[in-house]
């Protein structure tokens, strides 16, 4: 997939891009260049499918609760980096992320001082309207079904339903129009399928 016109999109919003043919490239690149840092880790399939956990806790102090439970996610919020994925990307440079509790949104929005999205080719959409609706119909749902919820999304798996449930997991949506003033953000694209 060419990736030329996403990278300038996000360039030109001030993000630092570096794309990678290879998840296993990707997550290379990041072990080079993380080192001696505390690191957080958000909620992402992406993250774990690369196996950045394991290949970072070798020489840094790495905060993930998939991998120590909520006081982990409280620690990932104290760190000096933070790596994370998107629920969706338009090509024309906004990043879009829907959560329920609210800790990876917001580790994206301030506290760290970088942040890393790591983005696999299934996430990108050409419009932001099209990478919106991807994170709501694609995403939500399948995470959804991960984590065994009870809501229309998760049993029909097809879309998303706007739900009332107590167990629904889209509560809130974050959309990077730009970096945030007072932290570095590099968007790390890579040519395959990663994460949901």
């Amino acid at each position: 997939m060419a990736f030329e016109t996403v990278k300038n999109e996000l360039e030109g919003r001030g993000f630092s891009v570096k794309t990678f043919a290879t998840g296993g490239e990707a997550a290379a690149y990041l072990d080079g260049v993380i080192d001696g840092r505390t690191v957080g880790i958000g909620g992402s399939v992406t993250v774990q499918e690369l196996g950045l956990y394991d290949k970072l806790a070798s020489h840094n102090e790495v905060h993930w609760h998939w991998a120590g439970g909520p006081a982990e996610r409280d620690a990932a919020m104290q760190t000096q980096v933070y790596i994370t994925s998107a629920n969706g990307l338009a090509e024309t440079g906004e990043i879009i992320n829907i959560d329920g509790t609210g800790n990876r949104v917001a580790a994206t929005l301030y506290g760290h001082e970088k942040v890393y999205f790591v983005i696999g080719r299934n996430k990108l959409a050409p419009t932001y309207d099209a990478a919106l609706w991807r994170a709501r119909n694609i995403a939500g749902p399948k995470n959804a079904q991960r984590l065994n919820r009870k809501t229309p999304c998760a049993v029909k798996g097809d879309k998303c339903y706007d739900c009332k449930s107590p167990d629904r997991i889209c509560r809130g949506l974050v959309v990077l129009w730009r970096p945030m003033m007072g932290a570095e953000t590099e968007i790390i694209l890579v040519d395959e399928d990663l994460g949901m």
